[in-house]
Parts: structure tokens; C-alpha cells; sequence
């Protein structure tokens, strides 16, 4: 483990030699994570856990010898305390509730882009460094840790990089949207990039504050359309 340097080890598992290489590329543009491997089976995953002892492991669920999820038990019985997200196609509800038994700290459907991954990981780290530093004296402390990142921070303070005049901007744009709103429709509204209007988009969604689903074209990569929650 990487506690005292600061740093997030991540090991990278996916079947598709170039995806497992966009995913690499992907995280090691967040700080403060550090891809030291990647695996493109459920025995080369195995293997590396143990030989390089990451923090987070980005799984898939479709490898070509075992299921993803049939991996975490093994590890757990290896002895290792690994976090796992888990990084999949796999849409089946069996497969979203094994995930959840299985304790995986969050479950990104492909395919993605960076603006999907990167607040995910932010999301993890804070959620981590919470529990690596946590004193608890009583039940605040624990619901504290529970509620993580996924949590409006207290005081209402954003996270670095998102103004308050911006997000009200974008909360008003979802609340006067006659259905859902995509990322470049509240972009051309309020007069900002696509890239922002997705962050705030998926800060609200992170907060519970509005509800997010995917639209599928004939073509392409499915659409993230958001709705704010009444």
C-alpha cells in the first residue's frame, strides 16, 4: 500500500490489450493515482495483486477466463484488501447486485470517456482518504465515513475547480428543462464548454440532487441525459 507516500496504486484489468492501454491513460491523468500494471486475465489479475499489491483494481467483468466478480472472492481469501471498481459491458441486473455483495466501491458501464472515469476516481480518493484519517468519537464521525464523497461536502463547499455561480447556472438550466438535459444542450445554455457542464452535472448526480440515464442512438456512445430531482 501507497498510505504514506500519498499516491493510489491502480491496477488495470481488462481483456482488450487497447482499451487496458486508454484506461492506463485515463488514470494516470488524475492525481494522485499511479498505474503500476495491468492484467488482461483473471489469473494475470490474481497474480499481479499479489505481486504488486495495489489500492484500487479497475476490473472488468468479461475475461476470457474467469467472470470479474468470481475474482474478488479470491482475492479476499488471499488475504488482500484491495479496493475494486469494476469497469464493465455488463448491463444485467445479477451483475450490477453481485458487484454490490461483492463491496466494490462504484460500477462504470462502457464504453466511457475521461469525464466519466475522472470523477469517479476523485470521488474514491476522498472517500479513501476519509477512512485512512477518520477519528471516530461517535456516531457523526461514522456517518461521516458512510456518507463519503457521494455526500454534498459540508457547508455546501464545492469541490476544487466548480464556482457557485456556475453551478447555479447549471441548476437552473436542469430545473427549467422541459425532460432530461444533456451535457452540450446545458453547455450551449449557459454559455460554457461541454467538458464543464458535465462536471457540475455529475457533481449534482454525485449529490444526489438529479438523476442520470443513458440514451442509445443507432450509433456511437450512449448519451448521458440528466434530470434534476424534484
Amino acid at each position: 500500500m501507497t498510505e504514506s507516500a500519498g499516491t493510489i496504486d491502480v491496477l488495470v484489468v481488462d481483456d482488450d490489450f487497447m482499451v487496458a492501454r486508454v484506461h492506463r491513460t485515463f488514470v494516470e491523468r488524475v492525481a494522485p493515482f499511479r498505474v503500476v500494471g495491468t492484467a488482461h486475465t483473471g489469473e494475470q489479475a490474481i497474480e499481479a495483486v499479489d505481486a504488486l499489491r495495489p489500492d484500487l483494481v479497475l476490473l472488468d467483468l468479461y475475461l476470457p477466463d474467469l467472470f470479474g466478480l468470481d475474482v474478488i472472492p479470491r482475492l479476499r481469501t488471499a488475504g488482500h484488501d484491495c479496493d475494486v471498481m469494476v469497469i464493465t459491458a455488463a448491463r444485467e441486473a445479477d451483475a450490477v447486485r453481485g458487484a454490490v455483495r461483492q463491496g466494490v466501491v462504484d460500477y462504470l458501464l462502457k464504453p466511457f470517456d475521461y469525464e466519466d472515469l475522472q470523477p469517479r476516481l476523485e470521488r474514491y480518493a476522498t472517500q479513501r482518504g476519509r477512512l485512512l484519517t477518520t477519528v471516530v468519537r461517535g456516531q457523526a464521525d461514522v456517518d461521516r465515513v458512510l456518507a463519503g464523497a457521494f455526500a454534498p461536502p459540508a457547508g455546501g463547499a464545492l469541490p476544487k475547480g466548480l464556482s457557485v455561480e456556475t453551478a447555479q447556472l447549471v441548476e437552473r438550466a436542469l430545473r427549467e428543462a422541459d425532460g432530461t438535459v444533456s451535457a452540450a444542450e446545458a453547455a450551449t445554455t449557459i454559455g460554457i464548454s461541454r467538458v464543464s457542464a458535465r462536471r457540475y452535472l455529475e457533481y449534482f448526480h454525485a449529490t444526489g440532487t438529479a438523476d442520470v440515464a443513458l440514451r442509445y442512438g443507432t450509433t456511437g456512445r450512449p448519451e448521458r441525459r440528466y434530470t434534476w430531482r424534484a
